[in-house]
């Protein structure tokens, strides 16, 4: 399609040279005349009819989604005026590039940009513990992937052409395990992950992040973390100072870090759950018995915006609660929702769905501005980060409309990315075997431990039994492999799914027809099991693992790898192992599988499918690091 655009121009040139492509457009003077009006009117109107075509807008953002919008209805008409509102000030996603391991590439980053360009996503943070180059400090981040001064630039620079932030994201308190293993930071250290309050060297040591986070992008805001410090003052802080609460921990230690943050010129935020959690006897964020008092309240800075985090409820009724308890606070908070893409390879879209309908719903009618669709890592980040597309179309929808609509969010991602929403909502189909209630509000993640777990264990051998595992993985292989066709550029997301059901198709049930093959004597199914079907799964293993290594290299840095070939590893040799030990009994060199012999029980007691957040929980009843 061959355009010109004309009018109001100013800041738009490059950014709309660097997405042309991606909007399906050729910029030519032979083109259609584009008329470009900036006003100062929030709506973005997009108009063509006999006297041509018209973008009016007021953001940059806004112009570049008012493009993608242009050229979709172009496709299908020749006469339309569509008009928006946008519903948010500040809407985009925070990815998660140290709890996994992890670190996006520039170039991944950029995809990721244009994409959100196209959406109309105003925001990108990038979540640093410490993969951020901290010229003092030799051991932050080391072996970790830490971005350079000069590749935060140069997102920031690519960002901007947008008309995208890019705001910096750091931990100041807690969540720093990966930082105080190192002895260079014994004395800052009150436990194994968080920093020790009052102590000088914290504050030269939060001085020096806060410098490098932010000093190389335009954006003066910045989020300081602060959340999840599970131990507060319970350490090394007890030792030296005594028994002092949480709440007057959190307040010493916020004054102290905002005092550096104002001498910077900086304009922070921080997570709200450690408030909550001291004010709960049973330090839950979500506690409706949580009591914050006024003389709390008061003596918290009143120049810090607080970030209410949940990915976990589906009912209005809670978030309303919750955002209302915030602005006690003496301001609205900023809400941050989540995508699921941290349990595992799988992508839990009936609980992003859900979740994230009730919680914007709210946020529009409580008067919340500015969210944030957090997209995290945890514990190795298996999942593919382009997976994640549709909910930040998701987000993005919302953020341009009062009422949600499904049919248009199906079209926008379609125009956007070249991808099917029905496929990409089907990736949910792989943690809802049978067993899973339909949407899997619960976030179960049988796929992940039924990939992991050790064959001749089998731990969660006996919440399987009787469900037809085998049938749902083959089926959904099938699926997974014409997907993979069918959505342009993005097909690779299918690729690792097709290669793990292939995997699950056979290894789910595995170590229950070993299990039941030898305490019922029955060594010619032993048989075929050591001859066909373990070398079997060993193949399909290799290829999933070959095709993941492949991806991850593409989109992430080399580090962090490290800990996925560790599982790798430990599983073919798992199957190794299988292969021996049954090889050997059915040889008579060995009596008995006393491994076999252990009746198996439901793990955790637990009925049915369960979840089992932590890797290191699913292969071994046995402590392991990782």
């Amino acid at each position: 399609m061959k355009l010109w655009f004309a009018g109001d121009l100013d800041g738009l040139a490059e950014g709309l040279e660097e997405l042309a492509t991606e909007a399906g457009i050729e910029l030519t003077s032979e083109g259609r005349v584009v008329e470009v009006i900036r006003h100062t009117d929030s709506r973005i109107i997009v108009q063509a009819d006999g006297n041509g075509l018209r973008i009016y807008f007021n953001r940059t953002i806004h112009f570049f989604r008012a493009l993608g919008l242009l050229v979709e209805a172009l496709r299908s008409e020749s006469i339309f005026h569509i008009e928006e509102e946008p519903q948010f000030e500040m809407n985009g996603p925070m990815f998660d590039v140290s709890q996994g391991g992890a670190v996006i590439r520039t170039e991944s980053i950029k995809d990721f940009l244009r994409r959100m360009a196209l959406m109309g996503l105003d925001m990108i943070m990038l979540y640093t513990e410490d993969s951020f180059d901290l010229k003092e400090q030799p051991y932050f981040g080391y072996m970790r992937g830490r971005y350079t001064q000069d590749e935060i630039k140069e997102m920031d620079d690519y960002a901007y052409q947008f008309g995208i932030e890019m705001i910096p994201c750091i931990q100041t308190l807690s969540h720093l395990a990966d930082v105080l293993k190192w002895n260079a930071f014994a004395d800052i250290r009150d436990d194994h992950e968080t920093l020790l309050v009052g102590h000088e060297g914290t504050y030269e040591f939060i001085e020096q992040m806060l410098l490098a986070a932010s000093g190389s992008v335009r954006s003066k805001r910045i989020h300081i973390g602060m959340d999840e410090a599970w131990k507060l003052g319970l350490g090394e802080y007890l030792v030296q100072n005594g028994l002092h609460s949480k709440f007057d921990i959190m307040n010493v230690h916020l004054n102290k870090v905002m005092a550096i943050v104002e001498r910077l010129g900086l304009v922070p935020m921080m997570w709200s759950d450690m408030y909550f959690r001291a004010g709960s006897v049973k330090g839950d964020y979500y506690d409706k018995d949580c009591i914050i008092s006024d003389e709390v309240i008061e003596g918290m800075p009143d120049n810090v915006q607080f970030v209410y985090w949940d990915y976990y409820h589906y009912d209005e009724d809670f978030y309303t609660e919750w955002i209302r308890r915030h602005k006690r606070f003496g301001s609205t908070p900023i809400f941050a929702g989540g995508i699921w893409n941290w349990k595992g390879y799988v992508l839990n879209y009936g609980a992003t769905f859900d979740s994230t309908h009730a919680a914007l719903n709210v946020c529009k009618r409580e008067g919340v501005t500015e969210v944030i669709a957090t997209l995290w890592g945890d514990d190795g980040t298996e999942c593919d980060w382009f997976s994640t597309l549709l909910g930040l179309q998701l987000f993005a929808e919302h953020g341009y409309a009062k009422d949600f609509d499904e049919a248009k969010l199906s079209r926008r991602f379609y125009y956007c990315t070249g991808a099917r929403m029905e496929d990409f909502m089907a990736i949910k189909n792989v943690d809802e075997p049978p067993g899973i209630k339909p949407g899997n509000r619960e976030t179960y993640n049988p796929s992940r431990y039924m990939l992991w777990q050790n064959v001749m264990m089998g731990l969660f051998d006996e919440n399987i039994r009787g469900l037809d595992m085998a049938g749902h993985y083959a089926s959904l292989q099938e699926q997974m492999a014409l997907f993979a066709t069918r959505n342009g550029k993005y097909g690779f997301v299918f690729e690792v799914l097709e290669r793990l059901c292939g995997v699950l198709a056979l290894k789910a049930d595995a170590g229950i027809r070993i299990t039941d093959a030898y305490l019922s004597g029955n060594k010619q199914e032993l048989e075929v099991i050591v001859r066909e079907l373990l070398p079997e799964i060993r193949a399909r293993v290799e290829r999933l693992r070959s095709y993941h290594l492949e991806r991850w290299h593409v989109v992430n840095k080399a580090f962090g790898w490290d800990i996925i070939d560790l599982r790798y590893g430990g599983l073919f040799m798992n199957l190794n192992t299988a292969i021996a030990r049954i090889s050997a009994y059915l040889a008579g060199t060995v009596d008995r599988l006393e491994e076999l012999e252990e009746k198996r029980l439901l793990h955790q007691g637990q009925e049915g499918l369960v979840d089992c957040y932590l890797y290191k929980h699913m292969p071994t009843p046995s402590r392991i690091s990782q």
